[in-house]
């Protein structure tokens, strides 16, 4: 069956200290965007909210704007920006880089279920 959904009209939208989260869910799939603004970091704008450590999220993910820098927790770190696409398994942190909000696209489905939860 073919489906389609448009982002002017997301399932599901996400809000959380500096940043928020909007998503669209379809069969097999789901799709987010996700927007943080300068100062947004894992550790501090969504720990409290998840309850765990770290991010324990997959994440398929393609960098739209602004700069994101990674930090896993077995020590590897990587900054992804504008055109990057990632894959970044569970167990790290993330925060921006810089004064432009950094947008990225999550394709692994996972990262609206687990903002889902953080309500």
């Amino acid at each position: 069956m073919l489906e389609v959904k448009t982002l002017d009209k997301p399932d599901e939208r996400r809000d959380f200290p500096r940043g928020h989260l909007e998503a669209v869910h379809m069969s097999g799939l789901d799709f987010a965007v996700a927007t943080f603004e300068p100062g947004w970091r894992w550790s501090e704008s969504v720990k409290p909210l998840a309850g765990t450590d770290s991010c324990q999220v997959h994440h398929n993910g393609y960098v739209v704007s602004g700069r994101l820098h990674i930090a896993m927790d077995d020590g590897g770190e990587q900054e992804v920006g504008p055109g990057d696409v990632f894959v970044c398994p569970p167990g790290h942190d993330a925060w921006v880089v810089g004064d432009e909000p950094c947008v990225a696209y999550d394709f692994a489905g996972q990262m609206a279920q687990e903002y889902a939860k953080a309500d």
